[in-house]
């Protein structure tokens, strides 16, 4: 079985919002590795729908790009992408996948499915999943930044407190500093 890995880019003062973020080669890489280390990726909706509208067309060419963005956009092309949505059936981006029935159910079916791993890329699904216990790590980059706004990590709340073990912690150049934590209870 695989484990479900969620990752995401965070400020200090926990906004998740992606343009708060710095958007560098090393950061670009960093997300380009933990994609070739999991078997699929999932998504709500909202960030499949982000991903869909920038990353196909860097992956054809048809947008200029840095070798870093042209490499992930290429890699993701490739990558199964499951996507959690209650209002969209219909997923046309290559290797896209609708996640239908009960979520528990279906997203340990995916994990049981992907030995390698999945890698988890939204917000608000995270919540949901983790409100679930289906999260088993975390692989943030925390970006030396204060946003003063949202949205937020787990806005909605979680039922209690999810202790977690640090496995790495590592600083990039730009001051991002990339924690791998798993859950510990």
């Amino acid at each position: 079985m695989g484990i479900l890995t969620f990752s995401l880019n965070v400020t200090l003062d926990g906004c998740v919002d992606h343009e708060e973020g710095i958007a560098d080669d090393e950061t670009h890489a960093f997300f380009t590795r933990l994609m070739d280390e999991n078997g699929a990726m999932l998504w709500g909706r909202v960030t499949y729908e982000m991903m869909e509208s920038a990353w196909p067309a860097v992956a054809r060419g048809d947008v200029a790009a840095p070798p870093a963005l042209r490499e992930w956009a290429a890699k993701l092309e490739g990558k199964p992408k499951y996507v959690v949505s209650s209002t969209r059936t219909d997923f046309p981006w290559t290797n896209s996948h609708h996640v239908t029935g009960d979520l528990r159910e279906s997203v340990q079916r995916l994990k049981d499915a992907n030995p390698a791993g999945v890698l988890l890329g939204s917000g608000r699904l995270a919540t949901e999943l983790d409100r679930l216990d289906l999260i088993d790590e975390y692989r943030m980059l925390v970006h030396p930044r204060i946003a003063g706004h949202g949205p937020t990590l787990h806005q909605g709340g979680l039922p209690g407190t999810r202790r977690l073990e640090l496995l790495s912690a590592e600083p990039l150049r730009s001051g991002v500093l990339a924690v791998h934590y798993r859950r510990a209870d």
